[in-house]
């Protein structure tokens, strides 16, 4: 298991089912796009380190499947995680009806601190049945960022993950989140700063053009 980071975070992504969830973590992770990305029939998983405020952040996103029948199962990873994206699809108008269910969802399971975020997908196909003013009233609403992505394109598509890491972090640097708590979906890495300044290469005097550097020659007078 890679360990290089300081701290990990747990994020899921919800919304109806069809709405691009899985192209947008794919997309994140290795900057592609699948035409025939089929639907995620229980969970899908995919991580990625980003670094912010010089800290090595471990995304973990978690990709229920978004069908009824599913959502027993799902109500187990609401209550890990420290973030979540609530997608809908711009040319299908049900998708962003449904968001009010899926937010109460997450009030329901998830613990208190999570952050959240709204994510308008598809946002490159020129037929909308959802428009920009009417997201960004229910955002406002809500007291929720939005974000128009494409999974397709990747537009805003890091964006929306650094962005909701970042509020994550700055809470725990300022001292609103308590990582300790294990139900918050946060797992900090206590060896990595340790690991980084332990493998630091001991510092050396380089000779340039057959020159000794200063240091190196009155180091080498101070000991002779």
């Amino acid at each position: 298991m890679n360990n290089n980071y300081n701290y990990m975070f747990k994020f899921i992504v919800v919304g109806d089912a069809f709405v691009g969830k899985t192209s947008l973590l794919l997309q994140f992770q290795q900057k592609e796009f699948c035409e025939d990305t089929q639907s995620t029939v229980s969970i899908e998983f995919r991580q990625k380190t980003i670094t912010l405020n010089d800290q090595s952040i471990k995304l973990q996103a978690w990709d229920p499947a978004g069908f009824t029948q599913f959502l027993s199962m799902e109500k187990f990873y609401y209550k890990g995680a420290i973030g979540a994206l609530l997608v809908f699809d711009f040319s299908r108008r049900s998708t962003f009806e449904d968001i009010k269910f899926w937010l109460n969802q997450i009030k329901t399971f998830a613990c208190d601190k999570i952050e959240l975020v709204l994510v308008g997908n598809k946002s490159d196909l020129s037929k909308k049945h959802v428009t920009i003013q009417e997201v960004e009233e229910f955002a406002k609403q809500e007291k929720l960022d939005f974000y128009e992505t494409s999974a397709k394109t990747g537009k805003n598509v890091d964006i929306v993950f650094e962005s909701l890491a970042s509020k994550i972090l700055r809470k725990i640097e300022t001292k609103q989140i308590n990582v300790d708590d294990q139900m918050l979906g946060i797992k900090v890495n206590n060896n990595y700063g340790k690991m980084k300044k332990n493998n630091k290469s001991p510092q050396q005097n380089i000779t340039l053009n057959g020159k000794q550097n200063d240091e190196e020659r009155n180091e080498k007078q101070r000991c002779c």
